[in-house]
């Protein structure tokens, strides 16, 4: 399906995160319409933005010994769409978690990002494919359905976490396509109560409470590559200011 800003296919059959086509969950459920003390706190944060050539390529920064990605300024042209998860502060991600979440060259970032996310506050695994596919039934174009490769956005697969929860993951589900996973059942015990969105980078560091992050003045991506991408890039906050003004999307949690 058509990446609008690029008016094309996405470039990269990974990069499967499509702009909504209104943006209702922004203006009924802003994270600045909570007092500031109703607000989840070192909680996962889900964004969807574009992606540019250069986030293709991370770069040590020899000073911190981080990754990053964004931060020479020329971004290069418009890839695609992309989704990923970014990690709070408390217990990191793990190695297993990050060789878990590798999406192949399917364009299921929407479903593995928020799978990861759901990881991140519950430490168990779930079926990242399940949610890409129940996402694509959700969202608001025919063009998408289970079976297919299309991507799907960031505001579907979060209200299928609301209505019906996740599904855990079971070893005997490696390999099983979407007809298959159809019949999985899901615990609306694994979902989420509700989600809220942040319009700025100081929304997102008050919610992931990541010291080191506040440190670096930029948020941790946790990406689902696969180990071709290094398990923790860094994202200035400049450049996600940007993002989110480029339809962005930056979803947050509150687990049941």
């Amino acid at each position: 399906m058509r990446y609008r800003p690029i008016g094309s296919d996405p470039l990269d059959g990974r990069l499967g995160r499509y702009i909504p086509d209104d943006w209702r969950h922004l203006e009924n459920y802003p994270i600045t319409a909570l007092p500031e003390v109703d607000r989840p706190s070192a909680v996962p944060v889900v964004i969807g933005v574009n992606w540019y050539e250069a986030f293709d390529e991370p770069e040590r920064d020899e000073r911190s010994g981080e990754f990053f990605i964004g931060h020479r300024g020329d971004l290069g042209r418009i890839r695609g769409g992309h989704c990923v998860c970014l990690e709070p502060g408390g217990d990191p991600d793990t190695d297993d978690w990050y060789r878990f979440y590798d999406q192949g060259h399917e364009g299921a970032c929407v479903g593995f990002g928020w799978s990861r996310c759901m990881t991140l506050l519950n430490k168990g695994l779930y079926a990242a494919r399940w949610l890409w596919d129940r996402a694509k039934e959700r969202d608001e174009w025919p063009q998408t359905n289970p079976g297919d490769d299309e991507g799907t956005s960031v505001r579907a697969a979060a209200e299928v976490l609301v209505a019906a929860g996740h599904v855990d993951w079971r070893e005997d589900f490696a390999g099983d396509d979407s007809g298959e996973r159809a019949g999985y059942e899901p615990d609306v015990a694994d979902g989420i109560l509700a989600f809220r969105w942040a319009t700025s980078a100081a929304d997102v560091h008050q919610v992931l409470a990541n010291s080191r992050a506040d440190q670096l003045n930029a948020v941790p991506i946790l990406n689902s590559w696969g180990d071709n991408y290094p398990h923790r890039v860094w994202l200035p906050d400049e450049v996600l200011d940007r993002l989110i003004g480029e339809d962005g999307e930056v979803a947050i949690p509150t687990d049941r």
